[in-house]
This record gives C-alpha cells, structure tokens and sequence, in this order.
C-alpha cells in the first residue's frame, strides 16, 4: 500500500495527474503541422527524450523498398534496416508493439524495439529505438506506443490533405483556363498564385481579341472563395467571351454581364475591370464593376493610378457603368489586379493603393519584370486572397495575318 501523503491522500494518486500532464505535453508536440517529414522528426525527437539512446522513423516504400529516417541520436546504435523491416511487420501483424529484442552489434548486445506507425489499419511504417544495455521497461514500450500512434493519426491526416490539395489542385488548373490571345501588337503578361486561405478561389484575368487591331484585357473577382467561387468565375468568363463577341464598349459589356448574372439567383456578385487597348489610336477604354483602378507605369518606371467611374459590382441588376478614356503610348505599362495583390487586414484601401503607387519599376521593363517586381514588392506569395494581375505594353504594329477584322 502505498503512504498517505500529510492530507491523507496517496501519494499514487497524486502522481497521476502529473503523469497524465507530462504525457499530453508529450503527445501535443508531435504532429504540429501537415508536414509529414516535421512530424517524423516530432516523433523521433521526444522518442529520445522520454527514453534515450537512438529513435528513427523506418520508412517502406513500394516493393518494400526500407530506410529510416528522422534519425535523432547516434545512428550507430540502429539495428540493420533488414531487422527493423522483420520487427515491423511481426509488430503490425500483431497489432502492438513489439516487445523489445536483443540484437548482435559489434560484438555486443543491444535492446532494441519497433514500434508501428499505423492508425486504424492503416501502416505508415515503424518507430524502432535503441539503446545501448538497459533494456526497455514495458511502460517505456507502452509509452512509444502511444506516440506513435499519434504520429500516425497526423501523418494519415498529411497525406490525405496532400492527396486533397493534389485534386483541388488540378480541379483549379481546369478552371483557370488559358486566356485568349491578344493581338500582336500588345504584349501580355498574366500571373495568378492562390491564397494561403484558399487552394482556388474566384479571381481571373482574360483577353479577347477584337476587330481593327484592338484587344480586351479583363480582371474579375468572383466574392468568396473555395470551389463555388471558382465555379461562378468560369460562368462569368464564359459569360464575357459570349458578350464580348458583339464587340461592344467597355461599360457596355459590363451592363450585360451584370443582366446575365443578376437573372442567376445562386451566381455570386463579383468586381470586373476592363480595358480595351486600341493600339492604332493609342488610347485605352476602361470600365469598372466595383473593382480597384487599374495602375500606368510610365517611361521613367513610376507608377499611378487611373481613376475610372466605380459603377456597382456584377450580379446585382444595378448596371450604371461609365467608360473612362486615356491616352497610352509604348513607353507605359498598363496593370490590371485583384485586391488580393494590395490589400492587407485592417489597412485602409486607400494606404494599400499608395503602396503600389510607391514601387518603382527599371525604366525598359518588360511585361514579365514588372509582374515579378510587383508581387515581389508587395509580397504577393504570402496574401491570405488570391491575387491576378495582368501587364501589358503596346508595341510598334506588326502585320496581322488574320487582317484588320481579326
């Protein structure tokens, strides 16, 4: 029996709860992050720390292909690849881990144990831990027992979010479909990079070719973001292809894209700018549907913005879009954007809009250099929104093999 503490109280039972507290300490360290890898090194690291000697991740792969990894302490005291391999197939096959087994090593030997990484069924591998003489208690087996299964319960959740992201991923390359082609005297660039909140979203960036050597540049951001979104933002771009056909101005295209969606009651509202670039005038058109004014580089690299009438965004019925109209010669650069590229939280539009006012491009830039000094600027890779932007330059007019109507 064990002594009562000064109030009575076994000494047992008030140890429990300070092993119960160091246990979950434990386990809350492994699997902080969807990065497999982190998670093995989480595991192996406070393997070692609660029991010593050396822990590694044994890792099958196809064709039980074997090697560890995450190898935290001296990988000399490992047994051979070919034994751990042996240990974790008997440990899955019995579903716990196996007791620990004494293995020759220079001469000596050594305990040593596997323990499986698996979670309902499923193998993700082994964790096998040696030391040098002492051998392994059954409460330091147990231990790594759990552990590892903790281990597994996050790596079964890393992969399926990688196997997710894989299919979000290539759900969202078939949205995102190519733009059209511009006409050969404009040059265009068009860049898109997802959010960190969102794999897709509704932003997007198009170009239709018109009659006379002129060419619409579009930007558009569907409201909201995951799979809706990104379901909305192609009825809009099928929508603009349809509509933009008929090669009507600018505020006109958006009074029809606006009738068109408002007449859907699911479509989402979404911000459109377009911009129709006539190189032989050398003047550009634009048009807004609640989005940011597009910004003008000149031939010294500084930047402005073009202030364009702000009607309301697509899909309300409201219409009211006016054109606004301004020169633009081969030495400017025209950027068309998302708000994802600006703005940050809790900033006030306008602070984020001086911000890109404020960068300063090379004065012979190409479309390609100015979108990479703007996301780079603006440090575009880590917006929570998902950005688009579009760059493009007139340039001296080729002969259009398609005629002047194409």
């Amino acid at each position: 029996m064990w002594p009562a503490a000064s109030g009575g109280v076994p000494e047992r039972d008030l140890a429990v709860p300070t092993r119960l507290a160091a246990l979950r300490t434990a386990l809350a360290g492994i699997g902080t992050t969807l990065d497999e890898g982190k998670t093995c090194a989480e595991l192996t690291r406070e393997a070692v720390r609660q029991v010593g000697g050396t822990a590694a991740v044994l890792w099958v792969g196809g064709e039980a292909v074997a090697r560890y990894e995450a190898v935290k302490g001296d990988p000399a005291l490992l047994p051979g690849v070919p034994w751990a391999l042996a240990a974790a197939r008997e440990a899955s096959a019995l579903e716990e881990a196996a007791s620990a087994i004494p293995y020759a090593s220079a001469g000596r030997a050594r305990p040593a144990l596997c323990v499986p990484l698996a979670i309902d069924g499923h193998p993700y591998g082994g964790l096998v831990c040696a030391r040098e003489r002492a051998p392994f208690t059954p409460a330091e087996v147990e231990l790594l027992g759990l552990l590892a299964e903790r281990a597994a319960s996050h790596i079964r959740h890393a992969r399926e979010h990688e196997r997710v992201s894989g299919i979000v991923g290539n759900l969202q390359r078939a949205l995102l479909v190519e733009p059209g082609r511009p006409h050969p005297n404009l040059d265009v660039a068009i860049r898109y990079m997802p959010g960190q909140s969102a794999l897709v979203g509704g932003d997007w960036c198009e170009t239709v070719r018109l009659h006379f050597g002129r060419t619409l540049l579009v930007v558009g951001d569907v409201m909201g973001h995951g799979l809706e979104a990104a379901v909305d933002m192609t009825a809009y771009r099928s929508s603009l292809r349809y509509i933009a056909s008929a090669d009507l101005p600018p505020h006109r295209v958006l009074r029809q894209l606006d009738d068109t969606a408002s007449a859907e009651a699911d479509r989402r509202p979404a911000t459109c700018l377009i911009a129709r670039v006539d190189p032989n005038r050398g003047q550009v058109t634009l048009a807004s549907a609640g989005h940011l004014p597009p910004a003008v580089i000149d031939g010294q690299g500084r930047t402005s913005l073009l202030p364009v009438p702000v009607g309301p965004p697509l899909g309300t019925g409201l219409g009211g879009y006016e054109p606004a109209t301004y020169r633009l010669d081969p030495t400017q650069t025209l950027v068309l954007f998302t708000d994802g590229l600006v703005e940050h939280r809790g900033e006030d539009i306008d602070h984020s809009l001086d911000r890109l006012a404020g960068v300063a491009f090379a004065a012979t830039a190409g479309v390609e250099d100015v979108i990479d000094t703007v996301l780079a600027r603006l440090d575009a890779r880590h917006a929570e929104d998902d950005v688009a932007v579009l760059a493009a330059q007139l340039h001296d007019r080729v002969p259009d093999a398609d005629g002047p109507g194409a």
